[in-house]
């Protein structure tokens, strides 16, 4: 199985793709910001459960540009097989109160340190005529939601990146998909907890997303099944993007 680098791997649904992809028999490089402890952690437990497997954690703050290059100038040397870029940064404003250096630095972290690491990585991934790629959006770029507009404008680029990457990449052996979820019960969510049975309400399913559900269409991805999807955008959101908003 191949190598594979995660960014924002110490916690949440990261933590949760890092697991599922390691326990799936590959090799991961992951990247935290602030969660040392439990992206350290979460290495040794990994490697001590599966001996075989070579699991590394790497800090590095996606927002700051020049740490970044900085970091890609060396990941430009390496072989990676996968890459899922999973690290966000939300930002909750209406359009009309919109902060531009707020709303410029979700964009970063989203979707300009995601083509930043993929243009280092592709360069491996063609020349092994081989590799596959994985962002992971949201379904806020897929519907309108008020006080997202920063938030959806990052993930909608990333959208329209990943379709014109897959195209330019499908016969040298890449895929490119995106992965969109909803409500995901992770501490993200944690600000929302007052309207959390309200917002369960709304959508079909009736819960919010495991983390482990999302690692595990990551790690499907990865796969070999996977080899002839390219270009898409799946939908992991109990039913809410599929449903009008009306109800009765």
């Amino acid at each position: 199985m191949g190598r594979i680098f995660v960014t924002g791997g110490g916690k949440g649904v990261g933590a949760a793709i890092v697991r599922t992809l390691v326990a799936s028999g590959h090799d991961v490089d992951f990247t935290y910001r602030s969660s040392m402890d439990a992206a350290l952690a979460l290495a040794d437990e990994l490697m001590a459960a599966h001996p075989e497997r070579t699991v590394k954690a790497h800090a590095l703050d996606l927002a700051h540009k020049e740490a970044l290059d900085d970091y890609c100038a060396r990941l430009e040397s390496e072989s990676f097989f996968g890459f899922v870029h999973n690290a966000g940064q939300p930002y909750d404003a209406l359009a009309a109160m919109m902060q531009q250096d707020k709303a410029e630095a979700a964009m970063q972290v989203n979707f300009w340190s995601f083509t930043r690491i993929a243009k280092s990585l592709m360069r491996g991934m063609i020349r092994a005529r081989a590799g596959r790629i994985v962002a992971i959006g949201s379904v806020a770029a897929l519907q309108g939601n008020p006080g997202n507009a920063a938030y959806a404008a990052s993930k909608g680029a990333l959208i329209s990146y990943c379709r014109t990457l897959a195209i330019e990449t499908a016969k040298r052996g890449l895929t490119v998909n995106v992965i969109a979820p909803g409500f995901i019960d992770t501490d993200m969510m944690a600000p929302y907890a007052a309207y959390r049975e309200s917002m369960e309400k709304q959508i079909p399913a009736g819960r919010f997303a495991k983390a482990q559900e999302i690692a595990g269409l990551s790690a499907f991805l990865m796969s070999e099944p996977a080899a002839y999807m390219t270009g898409t955008v799946l939908p992991i959101d109990g039913g809410l993007t599929a449903m009008i908003g009306v109800h009765r």
